[in-house]
């Protein structure tokens, strides 16, 4: 170093001067003496030689050592309960090491999001935190019985629920079933980037939540980005959206449908479908329960049928995302038809959906797909594979549901909208 500064603290944020140029960012804790670390605007972190520093210059203090301003609800403005379960949206950056921790209470969500508490009266629940990977059919258990009580509670106009994006679509898909008919807006939300990042997306996702969680339309829904830009929001049919980037802001796309609305920060909210549940004040009936002997079977070239005979002796229910119409291989060395009528005749629950995720199955327009109805497969329209699997396990959780007959016929009755009996690709337009 080149002469004496005055040592930043964690959190910081910092102007440094090196080999004539100016470096801008939050001062992190650094393991090595030599090195002063900066997490950038950018988000990522770089490591600048303490040696080639000529001046440090402390722009803002960090908030380890601002006060933090003190959360008051007002007792005024609407009430809605938030569940941190997990994932980028519930977490913060931890000056000390650079990298993200989990937020732990109302005081620290205020402290990061204090926006979304200019809209209602926020009471911030931490009922657990876990990556989206990690989350097992018990959480959705566990969230579903959480937010019964919320919606149950006159006082509350509705609810949101943070959670990682990886298998946000499950635990949708599994609410979707376990809460039966709304009365309120539940809203599930996401970040793909962290909050002390400029590109984040969690403030915008947050704010249109809570327009969302205020709003008449009482579904399960996911509220996050609809482009790449910060200019509005989607709400997603909770049980018919996917996943499907690995990155973008804009991650989560409708699946064989249109968004239920548009959302604008300003609280602007444009409905575009009309087949909603409307706000009302009945009870919510929580039917929280999950067989988990149900399992996802891809189809690919080269299947070896003796997988088909481990899901006949360990699980009770097999989902198959099958090929093109929905269709496995039905000829040949790696014919699956013989192994999978002889599972399904030991009592093995076979359903098809599409791997190709938009457009139905359809077992009427090839060989393959009449083989395979005739060994007995059923086929689920268009309904996507985690939302058949979350459904086939929620239903085999009845015992009245049970048995090859009284299982189809629930798994074909169109309980949550999960299905449309009839596609127009009208949603493409």
């Amino acid at each position: 170093m080149k002469k004496p500064y005055r040592k930043p603290e964690p959190g910081d944020f910092v102007e440094v001067k090196i080999n004539d140029k100016i470096e801008k960012g939050k001062y992190l804790e650094s393991h090595d003496r030599g090195i002063l670390l900066l997490k950038l605007d950018n988000g990522y972190n770089i490591g600048l030689k303490k040696e080639d520093i000529s001046e440090i210059k402390v722009v803002e203090k960090g908030e380890s050592k601002k006060e933090i301003s003190e959360m008051k609800l007002s007792g005024k403005k609407p009430i809605i309960d938030f569940y941190l379960t997990g994932g980028t949206i519930s977490s913060k950056l931890d000056p000390s090491t650079g990298g993200v921790r989990n937020l732990i209470d109302s005081k620290e969500f205020f402290s990061v999001y204090p926006e979304i508490f200019d809209l209602a009266d926020v009471n911030v629940k931490a009922p657990f935190s876990k990556q989206s990977e990690d989350m097992m059919p018990s959480d959705w258990i566990r969230i579903a019985k959480l937010v019964g009580k919320s919606l149950n509670d006159p006082q509350v106009k509705g609810v949101i629920i943070s959670h990682g994006t990886d298998t946000l679509h499950f635990t949708a898909a599994a609410l979707s079933f376990m809460l039966g008919k709304l009365s309120k807006p539940v809203i599930l939300t996401y970040s793909q980037r962290s909050s002390d990042r400029g590109s984040s997306d969690s403030r915008l996702n947050l704010i249109c939540s809570a327009h969302m969680a205020l709003s008449d339309m009482a579904e399960v829904m996911l509220v996050g980005h609809a482009t790449s830009n910060d200019d509005y929001c989607y709400a997603l049919q909770g049980n018919k959206c996917r996943k499907m980037h690995t990155s973008r802001r804009d991650a989560f796309r409708p699946i064989n449908c249109k968004p239920f609305a548009k959302i604008w920060k300003d609280g602007k909210i444009e409905n575009i479908r009309e087949d909603f549940n409307q706000r009302n004040k009945e009870k919510v009936i929580v039917d929280a329960v999950f067989d988990e002997k149900v399992s996802l079977f891809k189809a690919y070239p080269g299947n070896n049928s003796k997988v088909i005979d481990y899901f006949r002796k360990n699980f009770k229910g097999l989902v198959v995302e099958g090929t093109g119409l929905g269709h496995v291989s039905t000829n040949g060395k790696f014919n699956l038809v013989p192994e999978l009528k002889k599972a399904i005749e030991k009592g093995l629950l076979v359903y098809m959906t599409p791997q190709t995720i938009y457009g139905r199955v359809d077992s009427h327009v090839y060989s393959s797909g009449r083989k395979l109805k005739e060994a007995g497969v059923v086929y689920l329209q268009d309904m996507l594979p985690e939302t058949a699997y979350v459904k086939l396990g929620w239903i085999l959780a009845h015992k009245q549901w049970r048995g090859s007959v009284a299982t189809k016929r629930k798994m074909l009755e169109n309980i949550s909208k999960e299905f449309n009996p009839r596609l127009e690709n009208k949603f493409l337009e």
